[in-house]
């Protein structure tokens, strides 16, 4: 909605200056959606819209995404999606028993907060904790993040066992799928950012000019209201042309996009580093639907196998 509305995923927002879309663009906007039959999620900035904009909004079915600092009252009583950008956020915000939340943190930030996940998963209905930068991790980091997914297992299972079914991404996702659930930005999502245009997610439309990564000064754009979506090469985006994810099994790694174009230079292969937290998460939600079973039936039909590897990388050659 705006250059400065929230970011609920690995990429940071640093924008200050506002930039709404226009209510033109917004109204072509949601035609689009509808003639290509597209569910429709509005990611806001933290000031309250003008009713204009909200009158457009409530035209069509729809998702909203807010942070917990949104003065829109209204809006953030009756969010989708509450982003959470920093720990003393969540902790001083009143938990939802229905409410989703997303928790974005530095590895550093997570490492040193990781236990006031205690207070909200009993209460909420989904967390999700995004790590804003996964592509700094190092073996250390890898040991260290083992051993919170460890904890935080534990306390998964005591919930289990009391009867509650906490839901958290990081851990109870892999244990119910039975493919990958990436993001898939670029094949089934896409953006339409405040300049009318489109773009594989936010994240190509907020990428500074001096973040290029050494692809140009170009904002990645695919597209725009007048002429439609233009995305080149697009089979790059799919599953089905990535030849070590199309193979792998951490079915609930976002495999994230734009962290491949940052860290590999390559849309469909993921970085070293986001590979091996995937495969963390992966290894210990099989121990958790293990000792889940401890205790009862649970999940009969899911089976995740043992892996000898933390990166899929090294196993190519078999596959």
């Amino acid at each position: 909605m705006d250059d400065t509305s929230t970011s609920y995923c690995h990429y940071s927002n640093n924008k200050k200056e506002s930039r709404l879309i226009s209510v033109e663009d917004l109204k072509k906007g949601i035609l689009f959606a509808m003639k290509e039959n597209l569910m429709i999620q509005f990611v806001y900035p933290d000031f309250e819209l003008p009713q204009e904009y909200k009158e457009v909004i409530n035209t069509i079915d729809h998702s909203d995404i807010v942070s917990s600092q949104c003065k829109d009252e209204v809006l953030r009583n009756n969010a989708d999606i509450i982003i959470f950008n920093n720990w003393k956020e969540s902790e001083s915000y009143k938990i939802k028993e229905d409410g989703i939340y997303v928790i974005r943190t530095s590895k550093s930030e997570l490492f040193e907060n990781h236990s006031l996940l205690s207070k909200i998963l009993p209460i909420a209905k989904r967390i999700n904790v995004v790590i804003t930068n996964i592509d700094s991790f190092d073996e250390n980091d890898f040991e260290k993040y083992k051993e919170i997914l460890s904890s935080l297992s534990k306390e998964t299972e005591e919930l289990y066992v009391d009867g509650k079914t906490p839901q958290l991404n990081l851990l109870t996702d892999r244990m119910m799928l039975d493919k990958m659930n990436n993001c898939n930005s670029g094949d089934e999502n896409i953006t339409l950012a405040p300049d009318g245009k489109f773009y594989v997610c936010p994240a190509f439309y907020l990428t500074d000019d001096d973040e290029d990564y050494g692809l140009g000064k170009s904002k990645f754009s695919i597209g725009d209201l007048e002429n439609g979506l233009d995305i080149k090469n697009s089979q790059l985006y799919k599953l089905s042309y990535a030849p070590i994810c199309r193979n792998c099994d951490a079915y609930q790694c976002k495999r994230c996009v734009w962290l491949n174009r940052k860290t590999t230079y390559e849309l469909n292969t993921p970085g070293h580093e986001q590979c091996v937290v995937s495969h963390l998460e992966r290894n210990e939600s099989r121990e958790l639907l293990v000792n889940i079973r401890k205790h009862g039936m649970f999940l009969p039909e899911k089976e995740i196998k043992e892996i000898s590897y933390l990166d899929p990388f090294d196993v190519r050659k078999e596959w």
